[in-house]
């Protein structure tokens, strides 16, 4: 009996006994007959109501929703695939600030000039090339110390040839003597000839005056003529020595005024020289870059003066001069990284490494170790690995940046990323499909993410083993699926 008749019977309304008293006999005994099985049908239904009621009360709640869904829906359609190995790359990640591998500074060559113009293209993040003029120095100064120099030059030239007059006269001095003592050497000569014709003469006359063939006088006369033949040797000899004095003295002469002359000539060279310095100077105002690359500091300003930095410059002054310019050498940067000092050996030179940043999504540049400091800090326990960086306009000194330094690579199980499923217990679990495609939960260990659509499985699963790709979400244990071909 249906719900509906079940109701009707409830509000149809019962026989009194003041309405039995207008039936006849046979009417009441029809009515009667009709009344009888239709309270019969009527209790035999509510009893099964009760015991249906009783059963469905016993069940699982589980079971009961899965009996509903058994009756509402239909066998869910999922896509599969299989546990397959792939090559996993483990990365050490850490963070870095980026810094200039190279940076040269620009000084001035010359101290003490004004800063007189500054190209406009000379500017921070500009490129420039080897012996581009970056400033120009007012040399106003120096060209007039070079005519100063120059007008000392010719001053001490001049002197100089002076110098060489007076050594010229001196040696015509030293000529004049040389030629006087020859003379008086040809007259000591002579008057030693008449010494010695004398002596002769005395000593034949003493024989003769001894053996009484002249006279006595005649003999003192001949000894007069010895004695005065002597004192003109002796004249002559002293004659002879002065003018030998005169010659040494002529060759003093002609040495001081030689010394002279070269002490002109070395004031002279230094003249010269003091030019010439000027003169590179002078060519030194223009200040060019010494190698190619980006400008990463411009500290010079038009006005300033070379040499003297300003007070908000003090830290740019090295061995004494003041730094104009630094210069990013071949726009090579580097990402110098922290790594604490336990992780510091898995770190190899020349190792892979992937470059992001937090501050600009469009930074994946690709890296390499290239050196490891050998300090560690001593407070933090780090060691800085630096990485050279790819020429990029994304990347700037200062900038904070990521690094995944490759540490290693090996061969792994993987499932795609959509089949892992997360559960609240911060467990991770996928579906496995078994024979009739009835779809179990299997615990599992992750590894790392492996080319961003797969994920490496440590534990849980075997190379070949069915898991619930798209789908999986909506699934529990047990259910039976319809795989997509």
């Amino acid at each position: 009996m249906s719900d509906e008749s079940f109701s009707k019977i409830e509000v149809e309304e019962p026989v009194t006994f003041e309405d039995a008293k207008f039936l006849s006999k046979p009417e009441q005994k029809s009515t009667r007959a009709w009344l009888k099985p239709l309270f019969l049908g009527t209790g035999l239904g509510i009893a099964i109501a009760f015991v249906g009621m009783g059963i469905l009360s016993r069940l699982p709640s589980r079971q009961q929703s899965a009996v509903a869904d058994k009756k509402v829906n239909a066998a869910m359609t999922v896509t599969i695939a299989r546990v397959e190995t792939n090559r996993v790359i483990r990365t050490l990640k850490t963070t870095g600030t980026v810094a200039a591998s190279d940076l040269i500074p620009v000084l001035p060559q010359t101290n003490g000039l004004q800063i007189k113009s500054i190209p406009e293209d000379v500017k921070e993040g500009a490129f420039v090339k080897k012996g581009q003029v970056l400033a120009v120095l007012d040399g106003s100064i120096l060209q007039n110390q070079i005519s100063q120099a120059k007008a000392d030059v010719e001053s001490k030239q001049a002197d100089v040839e002076s110098k060489q007059a007076d050594l010229a006269s001196k040696q015509a001095d030293l000529t004049s003597n040389k030629a006087i003592v020859q003379q008086k050497q040809a007259d000591l000569a002579q008057v030693k000839a008449k010494l010695e014709e004398a002596t002769k003469n005395y000593q034949r006359y003493k024989q003769l005056a001894d053996s009484g063939t002249i006279s006595k006088q005649e003999l003192d006369t001949r000894s007069y003529a010895v004695k005065t033949a002597i004192e003109v040797v002796n004249l002559s000899k002293e004659n002879l020595r002065s003018a030998e004095a005169n010659i040494g003295s002529a060759q003093a002469n002609i040495n001081n005024a030689q010394a002279i002359i070269n002490k002109a000539k070395a004031d002279v060279k230094s003249s010269v020289a003091k030019v010439q310095q000027l003169q590179t100077q002078l060519g030194q105002t223009v200040v060019r870059a010494p190698v190619a690359g980006v400008i990463a500091e411009k500290l010079a300003r038009v006005g300033d003066v070379t040499g003297i930095p300003p007070q908000t410059q003090m830290g740019t002054v090295i061995g004494g001069t003041q730094k104009l310019f630094s210069i990013i050498r071949d726009e090579k940067l580097e990402l110098q990284a922290k790594v604490p000092e336990i992780q510091l050996n898995q770190v190899k030179l020349g190792a892979s490494v992937q470059i992001t940043s937090d501050a600009d999504q469009r930074v994946r540049s690709q890296g390499r170790v290239r050196d490891i400091q050998p300090q560690i800090n001593d407070q933090r326990r780090e060691a800085t690995v630096k990485i050279d960086l790819p020429p990029t306009t994304l990347l700037k000194p200062g900038m904070f940046a990521n690094a995944a330094i490759t540490t290693n690579s090996g061969m792994t199980m993987v499932v795609p990323q959509k089949a892992v499923q997360s559960q609240a217990d911060s467990s991770v679990i996928v579906f496995t499909l078994s024979s009739g495609d009835i779809v179990h939960t299997q615990k599992v260990e992750l590894g790392d993410p492996v080319n961003g659509d797969k994920v490496e499985i440590k534990s849980g699963l075997q190379l070949g083993d069915r898991v619930v790709v798209d789908g999986a979400g909506y699934l529990k244990d047990g259910d039976k699926v319809r795989v997509a071909k």
